[in-house]
């Protein structure tokens, strides 16, 4: 076993990760965005001069530094990619088509200018066209992204679903109810293991 592969057996967070075609899936462990990134390239077999991006699977977000890598919950799912690999939804070349089409803005050619844009799209807008495409996605999403669909504005980003206002004010309510159920697991897990913990040392 490489020294690299031996690291996902170490300290650190569970992650998921997926290569593009998601025919690849391996569970890992790592304590930051760059061990993942080192991790990754050797379990996937990707090239080892070939710039890596890493985005969530489920909506095509870049974690591009090492503080929004560390909101991540445990098990979060990563699509890595590289050279001109694109996110797309999962099963859904509709949905993929429409992404591609919404980040092709003026008709715009080159795919350089393209990714351009597309990585500066607020992470919202990637979530709302993601969902518009597949509601039931929502229930793939972890903590952080449940929270920003829950506290958006509809009207500031109605345009990405053609002004269907109702779908997004019921996005909305939804978001909360899942983070508010997502929250209310967390804390029952977090008491379950300090009773674990507490139960061990009175035993000692």
């Amino acid at each position: 076993m490489s020294e690299t592969a031996g690291i996902s057996q170490g300290l650190g967070n569970p992650y998921k990760i997926v290569d593009h075609t998601r025919e690849k899936r391996k569970g890992i462990t790592a304590s930051s965005l760059k061990e993942l990134t080192s991790i990754a390239r050797n379990r996937l077999s990707l090239p080892l001069d070939a710039e890596l991006t890493i985005v969530l699977e489920q909506d095509g977000t870049e974690v591009d530094d090492e503080e929004y890598f560390a909101t991540l919950e445990r098990n979060t799912s990563l699509m890595i990619l590289y050279g001109d690999q694109k996110w797309v939804a999962a099963g859904s070349s509709k949905a993929a088509s429409r992404y591609i089409v919404v980040d092709d803005v003026d008709n715009i050619e080159g795919g350089q200018r393209r990714e351009e844009i597309r990585r500066r799209r607020p992470p919202i807008e990637a979530l709302v066209s993601s969902l518009h495409g597949d509601p039931s996605h929502i229930s793939l999403l972890d903590g952080h992204n449940l929270e920003l669909l829950s506290d958006m504005d509809p009207d500031s980003v109605a345009d990405i679903v053609s002004g269907n206002i109702i779908f997004l004010e019921q996005l909305k309510e939804a978001s909360g109810r899942f983070l508010a159920e997502k929250r209310q697991a967390q804390g029952s897990l977090d008491v379950l293991q300090m009773c674990a913990s507490g139960g061990e040392i009175e035993r000692a």
